[in-house]
């Protein structure tokens, strides 16, 4: 793919064995791409014929050109613990995340967003929503991150003038910071500004009214975590009298700007008015297997005419992992019950993860599409694999068996970002040694709290209240660990190192 590397210094037909168009992959096309756009897109033969004079021609056999996807739904600044929450019961950001984020000077946060940009890069996504950071520094920090490294990145700015029951800023305040926060990225091709309340709670009326009004006065996404898990669906109850989805719908706060991460547990009343007020919604099948408390009922939106796009929220950035995660949810908890062997025939979470997370970010038309006048925002996969031959659904296929592996190479804004899951303009190998580093010393410093054991704790303990099992004390992992600790044991920062 070094071919590549010069992709953004002249004008380019690429021609794949196959090209991932909105109605389906087709073969003999060609796509021309011209100052980090996508300018033509057709049979070979016309491409070529109307192309500039100058245009070079780089012919990619046995490759799939499709557009890159999107991660409707991330937090770019928890990188550095995404593996302390296996086995964690839900709301993980009061034990984990916000205690640690707290504990991030300006390098951890560098090095921690520059490793979770990297990671989306390598796993297929070229644009990532971020949800915000709770860490004390300012968005340019996230920002300055993601477009050295290629990333494009819908950049929210948390807008909460509560917690903990108590007032933490002024509504002038927030309105104050998200103007600035919404003026600053003119200039800058790969950072798009979006607003973000944490959860509804944490937000008052006044200061929810105010900023998704202003949300909706510059054409930005409104980021929020929306009915994720029922103690918080609880608390909506307990303080306001009505969940958290009805609050927004009284108070004005829902319309087409507002992107609800996770939505998964949703009256039937609840999806009428997302439906009703054209909002957005970030199905999270990873997030929802690993700690949540329901999956949402993303197939049944999407037939009732919801926009829905997926979302990672920072648990694996791997696109393809996704898909399979997405399909997957919606055939256990709602195909199989009632005899649905499609669940949504394959393309259905191939479009989630591309027009409908473009949609979903604001970003319609731009990316998620191989169409002219869309950036270039574009992945080459190898279909000359294994799993790949034979072929004979493209688009299962990429649902079902693609894997990362197969991303040749990844290309943001008509640029060369990544070749072989490896960066070709900085060097990915010191960055590893500084996140392991850094992020040591993070983690120690902060205040967290585990629930459950490790896994090579909790199968010792496991083996102690088994001592006849077939495996024996001295078999597999973990034989030589000590056993104090339950499968159930509350652990602090000091266990962790």
């Amino acid at each position: 793919m070094t071919q590549l590397r010069t992709l953004h210094e002249t004008p380019t037909v690429l021609v794949p064995e196959q090209v991932l168009l909105p109605e389906g992959p087709q073969t003999d096309h060609a796509v021309l791409v011209t100052n980090g756009r996508i300018t033509d897109v057709g049979p070979v033969a016309e491409v070529m014929a109307n192309a500039p004079a100058d245009a070079a021609r780089i012919d990619l056999p046995s490759r799939l050109l499709m557009p890159g996807f999107i991660d409707a739904h991330h937090h770019l600044t928890q990188s550095f613990g995404k593996s302390l929450v296996f086995g964690e019961p839900s709301e993980i950001f009061q034990r984990v995340w916000v205690p640690m984020e707290a504990n991030m000077d300006p390098e951890a946060i560098d090095v921690a967003t520059r490793l979770a940009a990297w990671e989306s890069l390598r796993g297929g996504f070229t644009t990532v929503a971020d949800a915000g950071t709770r860490a004390s520094v300012d968005a340019s920090a996230i920002a300055d991150v993601t477009a050295e490294v290629g990333l494009r990145c819908v950049l929210g700015v948390i807008c909460n003038d509560l917690g903990g029951g108590t007032k933490t800023a002024e509504v002038s305040e927030v309105i104050t910071a998200a103007q600035r926060h919404l003026g600053r990225w003119d200039a800058d091709s790969l950072v798009h500004p979006s607003l973000a309340v944490s959860i509804p709670e944490v937000a008052s009326d006044a200061a929810l009214i105010a900023v998704t009004e202003l949300a909706r006065e510059a054409g930005v996404p409104f980021q929020t975590h929306l009915n994720e898990h029922l103690a918080a669906v609880e608390r909506s109850l307990v303080t306001n009298r009505e969940r958290p989805l009805e609050r927004l719908a009284r108070l004005g706060a829902l319309g087409p700007e507002t992107l609800t991460a996770h939505a998964t547990l949703l009256t039937p009343r609840e999806i009428r008015l997302l439906i009703d007020h054209g909002s957005a919604i970030s199905y999270n099948p990873v997030a929802s297997s690993w700690k949540g408390n329901a999956v949402a009922p993303a197939l049944l939106m999407h037939e009732l005419g919801a926009r829905i796009g997926l979302g990672t929220d920072g648990t694996r950035s791997d696109a393809f992992r996704l898909l399979d995660a997405a399909e997957t949810a919606q055939r256990l908890t709602q195909g199989t019950d009632v005899g649905d062997a499609s669940a949504g025939g394959g393309w259905t979470w191939l479009e989630q993860g591309l027009r409908g997370g473009a949609d979903a970010v604001g970003l319609a038309g731009s990316v998620g599409e191989i169409t002219p006048g869309a950036l270039a925002d574009l992945l080459v996969i190898d279909l000359n694999v294994p799993e790949f031959v034979p072929s004979w659904d493209v688009v299962w296929e990429l649902v079902r068996i693609a894997n990362r592996d197969q991303i040749e190479a990844v290309i943001v804004d008509g640029r060369l970002r990544l070749e072989n899951g490896w960066p070709v303009d900085w060097d990915g190998r010191s960055l590893l040694d500084r996140v392991r580093e850094v992020s040591r010393r993070v983690v120690a410093a902060s205040p967290i709290t585990r629930i459950d054991s490790n896994s090579t704790e909790h199968r010792s303990a496991w083996m102690d209240e088994h001592p006849e099992s077939h495996l024996g004390a001295g078999a597999g992992m973990g034989s030589t660990t000590t056993r104090n600790s339950g499968p159930g044991a509350t652990r602090s920062t000091g266990d962790l190192t």
